[in-house]
């Protein structure tokens, strides 16, 4: 009876979390697309309630008379947030990698993880 519990145990709990955390380091491992965007960062903040992420919004501006766009990321790396504080309100070139299918929001609120920030010549 004893071993009825333990292998519903390891099939109900242990199996899934294994399952679930392979999902994670998948999906945070390998990028679906990496790139560049250049623009403004419009605001940088640190937010979460337990997994804390920098959050941000890079105002892209296309052509004149067109709409700029926004481009949402987020910054696991404390160093890249850092500098991407220092260069707020300067036009900067973002490099980024895309990670589709993570699964909970603790990783970031976006899928778009922004890796350098680089200041660019006006």
């Amino acid at each position: 009876m004893r071993r009825w519990i333990i292998i519903a145990v390891l099939l109900i709990v242990v199996v899934p979390a294994i399952g679930i955390g392979a999902w994670a380091w998948a999906a945070l491992k390998f990028a679906y697309s990496s790139g560049d965007r250049t623009g403004y960062v419009q605001k940088i903040s640190n937010k979460g309630w337990f997994c804390k992420t920098w959050e941000g919004e890079l105002t892209m501006m296309t052509a004149p008379g067109v709409p700029a766009q926004t481009f949402q990321f987020t910054v696991r790396d404390e160093g890249v947030a850092g500098q991407i504080r220092m260069t707020s309100g300067q036009k900067v070139r973002i490099t980024y990698e895309q990670h589709k299918g993570l699964p909970t929001s603790c990783f970031g609120e976006t899928e778009y993880f922004v890796t350098g920030v680089q200041a660019v010549a006006p």
